[in-house]
């Protein structure tokens, strides 16, 4: 059985990059099985990066509250100049033409309180884009406080980070053994107060080229039980 070992202060200041999720330093030099776990991963994840750039994709994003359905949209997305992804929403041509067209949400809602969830689930998913876009940075400073570990087990290894972006949250990623992949990633954060909880995860697949991805993610809004659920598919290089 494998047990969690923690990073040391000491920790080299070069940080993998991990696509559309994050980056984990590499471990002490003490630790040479960790240290050359974290080199494949760094690798592998650096060349996702690269390729990553070179794609558009379609996202789907779906809007449900209390566990009911409240709108849907549909975005094309790219990674911009800043290694942020940028989102335009693809709008039929009937929708734009017609003055009267609403979002289901403001359909389903009434006009505060729809602006009011518009703004909450803009909000969470401005956050969850934080948290999925690499920033080697946050990454760094978090190893030299020696709040990054790995756990390997049955081919998995199982990386966690805590206060990686706000003090108090929690990032959990499960990275394939074989291929130095992500497999899926669990967050824990909030708002500006703890007690307006923010729930993430998301599940990664490959493209023929090899490129990991995210496939799905749910962000979840715990005080205002809002749920977006993103499907990310149809990629195509520029």
């Amino acid at each position: 059985m494998n047990h969690p070992r923690s990073l040391s202060p000491k920790v080299a200041l070069s940080a993998l990059v991990i696509p559309t999720a994050f980056a984990s330093p590499l471990f002490a030099a003490q630790d040479p099985a960790a240290q050359e776990k974290l080199q494949a991963i760094q690798k592998a994840q650096a060349a996702d990066k690269q390729k990553l750039a070179q794609y558009t994709w379609q996202e789907t994003e779906a809007i449900s509250i209390k566990g009911q359905d409240k709108d849907s949209r549909v975005y094309q997305v790219r990674i911009g100049p800043d290694g942020q992804q940028q989102k335009t929403e693809i709008v039929e041509d009937a929708e734009v033409s017609d003055p009267r067209h609403q979002g289901r949400l403001e359909k389903h809602l009434a006009k505060d309180k729809s602006q009011e969830y518009k703004e909450y689930g803009q909000q969470i998913s401005a956050l969850a884009k934080q948290y999925t876009t690499p920033n080697p940075d946050l990454l760094t400073k978090a190893a030299q406080q020696g709040k990054v570990s790995i756990q390997s087990s049955n081919g998995i290894a199982n990386l966690v980070i805590k206060d990686y972006l706000k003090p108090g949250d929690s990032v959990t990623m499960m990275i394939d053994d074989q291929t130095h992949s992500p497999v899926s990633v669990q967050i824990k954060s909030y708002l500006s107060d703890q007690k307006d909880a923010v729930n993430i995860s998301a599940e990664f697949g490959k493209l023929p080229d090899g490129l990991s991805h995210v496939v799905n993610a749910t962000i979840q809004g715990v005080s205002k039980q809002l749920t977006i659920n993103d499907q990310n598919a149809n990629y195509k290089k520029l």
